[in-house]
């Protein structure tokens, strides 16, 4: 069996916890076949719920459904909406257990693994979807300047990045709504410490380093991370930290330099950091570590520059990696979010609202065929040769579609060996 075909089973089994809502005829529909029926759109990376449905009823698609992806039956668009619609999104927490399992078994962990075992975990929010007309009662809403009342859907996205890494791997997500009993809305800064309570202890033993932008670079969140049995390295803006500005001004600060090529220029690193730096005001305040790195292009001017705390230990041989880790944030907006906006996944797409979980459960399963893709980049043979031989990622998904569209495949491996062009297909029924 496959790694594939083994994500794939977990998925299975945590779809079959859905709640079953079925009524008169629907009961032939099994809970499974409406969460994977969902799940086989975006791993397919149809653009359209209805297309991609009517391609699976078409021709020999129910057998490929069968043994690609155990469903019995397939379901109709509009019925895969509203039995999802109860659903929590956290039945599906297990599965993304699952693929960081899959990671450590295969050794695709090790491509995260920083020099000193760490793993870096970057947090930002970012939208799903927005709409002055269509709500459901865990929409966020603002007013705009046109007097008109916006609604949108959005999460906490939590991802394992790399410093030159060219794939990183999305996590549980925290979606953005709001809470029973609270009075104000709720927002990214609450989603970060729910997800750390929920998720922070599982994380502990990669000993996690928590990146985020300077939203994040204060005491309670500083702490939760702590709490949780990780490390923070938090953007710190001069304009919003200014006790700590006050440190460092007018004293002689630690500085290193590193000359660096960056293609086929040099560029020159700079570095100043301080240690034990008071967070805040107060006898309470948590004591940081401060850094900042400048790059600086063969011509003199500066290209970058930035700053951040940290509670891990600052000093030469420590303070470039860690400025590396810091930038290293960049990647779950530009490798995470963007590709899933923009290449094959539509996350900002309404494949479907609902009036309960619908949208965020379809954003969910949209991460875990996310997931389960770049598990398959990094530790699947069979779909790094078909990956290969199809050159760009469009062209591999567009070969996927047509051929499991005619043809009939008895698993992933006789799937992925024929799109590698290492079995001949097999004969139409």
């Amino acid at each position: 069996m496959t790694r594939l075909e083994t994500l794939i089973g977990h998925l299975h089994e945590a779809c079959e916890t859905f709640p079953d809502n079925r009524h008169g005829a629907n009961q032939t529909y099994a809970m499974a076949d409406i969460g994977m029926a969902a799940f086989s759109a975006f791993f397919m990376q149809s653009p359209s719920f209805l297309a991609h449905q009517q391609r699976l009823r078409d021709g020999h698609g129910r057998s490929n459904c069968e043994t690609l992806f155990g469903m019995s039956r397939i379901p109709s668009d509009n019925h895969i909406r509203a039995m999802l619609d109860p659903a929590e999104p956290a039945l599906l927490h297990p599965v993304f257990g699952a693929v960081l399992a899959a990671l450590i078994q295969s050794g695709g962990i090790g491509g995260f693994r920083q020099s000193d075992g760490h793993v870096l975990i970057a947090l930002d929010g970012t939208e799903t979807f927005a709409s002055y007309k269509l709500h459901c009662p865990n929409c966020s809403h603002r007013l705009r300047s046109n007097g008109k009342t916006e609604y949108f859907h959005s999460f906490l996205g939590a991802t394992m990045v790399s410093p030159g890494h060219n794939h990183v791997v999305p996590l549980e997500p925290e979606f953005v709504a709001p809470q029973d009993g609270a009075e104000k809305q709720d927002c990214e800064n609450r989603a970060a410490h729910r997800w750390l309570a929920a998720h922070g202890a599982k994380y502990a033993p990669l000993k996690p380093i928590y990146l985020g932008d300077d939203l994040f670079s204060h005491q309670p969140m500083c702490e939760a991370v702590l709490a949780a049995g990780g490390h923070f390295l938090f953007v710190c803006k001069p304009a919003t930290h200014t006790l700590i500005q006050e440190y460092i001004t007018g004293v002689r600060l630690e500085k290193a330099t590193e000359r660096v090529k960056d293609g086929r220029t040099w560029t020159t690193r700079r570095y100043r950091w301080m240690t034990g730096v008071p967070l805040r005001d107060g006898k309470d305040a948590l004591a940081v570590n401060w850094l900042e790195i400048e790059i600086v292009d063969a011509a003199g001017a500066a290209t970058y520059r930035n700053s951040f705390v940290t509670d891990l230990p600052v000093n030469r041989k420590t303070v470039a990696s860690l400025a590396t880790g810091g930038r290293a944030r960049w990647k779950i907006e530009n490798g995470s979010f963007n590709v899933l906006k923009t290449q094959g996944y539509n996350l900002e797409h309404n494949f479907g609202h609902g009036k309960q979980n619908l949208a965020a459960m379809l954003v969910a399963l949209n991460l875990l065929a996310f997931a389960f893709h770049t598990v398959c980049d990094l530790a699947e043979d069979a779909w790094r040769a078909a990956r290969s031989k199809a050159g760009s990622r469009t062209r591999f998904f567009t070969r996927m579609a047509a051929i499991s569209e005619y043809l009939v495949f008895a698993s992933w491996e006789e799937f992925l060996g024929t799109l590698a062009f290492a079995r001949p297909p097999p004969l139409p029924p």
